[in-house]
């Protein structure tokens, strides 16, 4: 869905324009429902809470910027594909940082990779390098994003989380965009087709696909949630198919994207489903460790 409605937005919209407006839309809609948990979360440890994001914040502003980038040189399903190169880097930020990768996770993280690598090997263009780099750059930061909300969500309060995070990512795009052009909203050219795709995005991405987000962390690893998001794939690829193409550029499905959205799919159920309860009796060890 994301990736879809990122090609929905026109031509010539600076990215920092269009992660400044929907941050700052998500952030008021988050804070407006659920503004009680804010002002608690806020009065309980509002220090940490802001240092810890706007540190997150940061890297949302940047990553959502090099995806509005770089996902320019894609179609929806590569684009897709690209946005979920987060999988393949995050056992890289994982072990950098010191934590422990399960042998399951790492053959859903190979299958999901795989899948990646198929989809993306028969079609990519040279022209689309630039493109991929920066889409592989902004992975790597969403990669560490998830790691460091997962530890932090279970600290503080997801949705007050949600609300500042997605308040200073916009704060933070506003500067971006003031430097590159000081105009801001008075130099966009506003059209029925912007509107409705950053109002679109605003609500379900960053308000509620967000809020939902963070809450989860709450009860699931890094990993968990990062190897959840490569399903985007499925419904990337659905809605690239049946929406007319005055909308987006149709997708073309070939044995090669069937077979590589197929990989993903084994590979996060691999990661979802705990075959045989192995990993809850892993988790009860460790908890009868730690006591």
């Amino acid at each position: 869905m994301e990736v879809v409605l990122y090609s929905c937005i026109p031509e010539g919209i600076p990215a920092f324009a269009t992660s400044c407006v929907t941050s700052f839309a998500g952030a008021f809609l988050m804070g407006a429902a659920f503004y009680k948990r804010l002002l608690a979360a806020l009065r309980n440890d509002w220090r940490s809470l802001m240092k810890g994001s706007m540190f997150l914040a940061l890297l949302c502003a940047i990553y959502n910027t090099m995806f509005l980038c770089g996902l320019k040189s894609f179609d929806v399903t590569s684009g897709a594909f690209t946005f979920c190169m987060t999988v393949v880097v995050l056992p890289v930020v994982l072990l950098s940082l010191r934590r422990h990768i399960g042998m399951d996770t790492l053959l859903s993280v190979v299958c999901v990779g795989t899948g990646i690598v198929l989809a993306l090997g028969s079609s990519l263009q040279g022209e689309q390098l630039p493109g991929l780099a920066l889409t592989g750059g902004g992975c790597l930061l969403r990669a560490v994003l998830i790691v460091k909300l997962a530890d932090m969500a279970k600290k503080h309060e997801p949705l007050a989380i949600a609300i500042c995070l997605a308040f200073f990512a916009g704060l933070f795009s506003m500067v971006g965009w003031f430097w590159q052009d000081h105009h801001l909203f008075f130099s966009l050219p506003v059209s029925r087709t912007l509107i409705a795709s950053w109002a679109i995005y605003s609500y379900f991405i960053v308000a509620i696909a967000q809020a939902l987000n963070t809450l989860a962390m709450r009860r699931v690893t890094a990993t968990n949630a990062t190897v959840v998001y490569s399903l985007e794939i499925v419904f990337s690829i659905i809605w690239g198919t049946i929406l007319p193409e005055n909308i987006i550029t149709p997708v073309h499905l070939t044995p090669w994207i069937l077979l590589g959205a197929a990989l993903v799919i084994i590979g996060s159920l691999m990661e979802i489903i705990d075959v045989g309860g192995k990993r809850a009796k892993r988790e009860a060890v460790k908890m009868e460790t730690q006591k």
